[in-house]
């Protein structure tokens, strides 16, 4: 049958559109944006998405993954070659300059550390995904700002999405110079366009020829884009018209860094990793040739979606090794620092928290390599990888926060001053520094529980959703109610069934797993309960999903807690790794007891209406008996905008 979908095309309209008109977005349209960008099928197996609807198998997660000997053999002589680098690197004068010098980034071109997973054909290494992150979490453990400079290159900057979807041509083109160590960047973040991509105003318009692409606009926050030769740019095509509606056309571009009208409007600096080469870009007018369009038109979106779900591989094994890092310093502090009579970490309220972290950098570490090893099964991680670099970083943060208090005023103070009396300077001021970006970029903590939430009612919502939508009308409410009956009549009783898994083998930690498969069910029917409860305003009680999306995490760390350690074990001789999962998941299981019995959110709606009263200024009162240097004013008027209905939860 033919396809009669009118994609009538509105190209010089939308090209020629004004901008402001063009970022005028309704809620409804961003949605629609944002779904269109979805990988809507499941065609892959998922471990996680399994687990919100219940079902805890715990054969896609053990035997714990481990590396080939083979790929150890190829990585070896690389890995060496970074240790012995690393070992004469100073991070502290970078932290003091803001630079990496170029003679330390030369170094890591000559050993191919900006072409780890490229293939050999192309000049690269050729390695793994797995020798890929093991290398970044060697080099996070040492400076935050050259990790981020490698890992933004090669994790989202143009080989990702060049392996993904680029033509034989491209890879020809792009993938030599790359890994000799042309540094990428990944520009999709505009000044007033943060994780809502409908707002997009950067253009890119065909010649009329068609032999390429004019690009305008603007990018902000760019990765390593001060120090670019490539990057890969989302820019507004044409848009379509589709079944007589305009359709928003997001696409993606290689674009060389010296083409004329490429212009660094800004170095970016921050509180932290301050050798970011991150700056804010400007395009007037570049000419992109045609050949480097990616995929397609209109793909650009999902492209950066699929991107970001592999690059955030590398920042749940990167925090694991800066955990790594740190309970060393504190361990080495705690068992020499001696107050009252003995070491400071036998004190009982030291001891909490150098337990806790020696539990959580196994965790750590379990997640980044669980989550690492279902993407080298082919296993869809869109679901591990977000959970990984969600719980991770916050997990890490609270690290962070304990080793400085452990360290006491020595944590707050510079390696530079602890140095410059002969102290062991202990880099922890610049860890916590650093450390504080993981919770923000490659999306925040907040969009990552929308994503999460969003993928793990996605069953309830193809079925359910019709039934309870007030949009629905009753012929199409009955329909829908005959096509989910079949799932839900078997899928539900089966959520209050217990499990008949033992999971003997795992001696010690049997009992954990035993609770990880009957939490995943009760998680599968909460969430169920959740949509009949709220229907279409489920929506907006976000902090329900969040403390679901939550215990979803837990029970993810929990299983790849548990199969690490017994694999670490039984083949490795680390009896301990059990003692350290084993607390883990105590802690985690009491986590996961709150997270249910706040479920519902009693406070929720309370405390957003009192968000509203605070937004509307009703309560500025409190902020009187503070000195009004001008910068607030300056930010209340550049930020005065009509304001729109604002809606409380449920």
């Amino acid at each position: 049958m033919a396809d009669t979908t009118d994609t009538t095309r509105t190209g010089g309209q939308a090209a020629s559109a004004d901008a402001s008109s063009r970022n005028a977005v309704s809620a409804d349209e961003a949605r629609d944006v944002a779904e269109g960008a979805r990988e809507t099928e499941w065609e892959r197996p998922s471990f996680v998405r399994d687990l919100f609807l219940g079902k805890f198998d715990i054969s896609r997660i053990h035997p714990h993954p481990e590396g080939s000997a083979a790929e150890a053999e190829r990585a070896g002589p690389f890995l060496d070659a970074l240790r012995a680098f690393l070992r004469d690197y100073d991070a502290d004068e970078v932290d003091r300059t803001g630079h990496i010098r170029e003679t330390d980034v030369q170094h890591l071109r000559d050993i191919g550390a900006f072409g780890i997973k490229i293939p050999k054909d192309y000049g690269g290494l050729g390695l793994s995904i797995r020798s890929y992150v093991e290398a970044l979490a060697l080099i996070s453990a040492k400076c935050g700002s050259l990790s981020a400079l490698v890992s933004a290159s090669q994790s989202i900057g143009v080989p990702q999405p060049l392996s993904l979807v680029g033509t034989d041509e491209q890879k020809r083109r792009f993938f030599p110079r790359i890994a000799k160590g042309a540094i990428t960047a990944f520009a999709l973040t505009e000044p007033d366009v943060g994780s809502d991509p409908a707002k997009m105003i950067t253009t890119a318009t065909p010649t009329e020829d068609g032999s390429a692409w004019i690009l305008n606009g603007e990018k902000l926050w760019c990765t390593n884009g001060t120090r670019a030769e490539l990057m890969v740019v989302m820019a507004r095509t044409p848009d379509l018209i589709v079944n007589g509606k305009s359709r928003r056309q997001i696409t993606a571009f290689v674009v060389e860094v010296d083409s004329s009208g490429v212009e660094v409007l800004q170095h970016c600096r921050f509180m932290g990793l301050k050798a970011l080469e991150n700056g804010w870009m400007k395009f007037t007018n570049v000419r992109v040739p045609a050949d480097n369009l990616l995929w397609g038109e209109g793909k650009g979106l999902k492209l950066a979606l699929m991107t970001l779900n592999t690059g955030r591989l590398t920042i749940p094994a990167s925090v694991a090794g800066s955990a790594k890092a740190m309970l060393r310093w504190v361990r080495d502090w705690a068992s020499e620092r001696v107050q009252w009579g003995q070491p400071v970490g036998y004190h009982d309220a030291v001891a909490q928290k150098i337990a806790r972290m020696a539990a959580n950098t196994l965790a750590l570490d379990s997640v980044a390599m669980q989550t690492t090893g279902l993407y080298e099964s082919g296993a869809d991680i869109r679901l591990e990888a977000a959970i990984g670099k969600l719980w991770n970083t916050e997990t890490h943060w609270h690290m962070v926060d304990d080793a400085l208090q452990i360290r006491g005023g020595r944590g707050y103070e510079t390696a530079d001053s602890l140095r410059e009396r002969g102290e062991p300077p202990i880099p922890i001021e610049r860890v916590m520094r650093d450390a504080r970006i993981n919770l923000i970029f490659e999306g925040s903590s907040e969009i990552m529980r929308l994503f999460i939430a969003r993928e793990a009612v996605d069953k309830h919502f193809a079925l359910a959703f019709p039934i309870v939508s007030p949009k629905s009308t009753m012929g199409e409410r009955i329909s829908a109610a005959f096509k989910a009956a079949p799932f839900y009549l078997t899928w539900y009783p089966g959520t209050w069934l217990p499990s008949l898994a033992t999971f003997g083998e795992f001696g010690r930690l049997a009992r954990h797993l035993r609770f990880v498969a009957r939490t995943a069910k009760r998680l599968g029917r909460s969430l169920f309960h959740a949509m009949v409860r709220f229907g279409p305003g489920l929506e907006k009680r976000q902090m329900v999903l969040f403390r679901a999306v939550d215990i979803g995490a837990e029970l993810y760390a929990m299983g790849a807690t548990c199969t690490r350690a017994h694999m670490l074990a039984t083949k490795h001789g680390q009896s301990g790794a059990i003692e350290l999962a084993d607390a883990f998941c105590l802690e985690s299981r009491a986590r996961i007891a709150e997270l249910f019995r706040t479920l519902y959110g009693p406070n929720d709606t309370r405390m957003h209406r009192l968000a509203v009263d605070v937004l509307e200024g009703k309560h500025a009162w409190l902020e009187r008996g503070i000195v009004d240097d001008g910068v607030a004013a300056v930010a209340r008027a550049g930020n005065a905008k009509p304001r729109g209905e604002i809606v409380a939860p449920g």
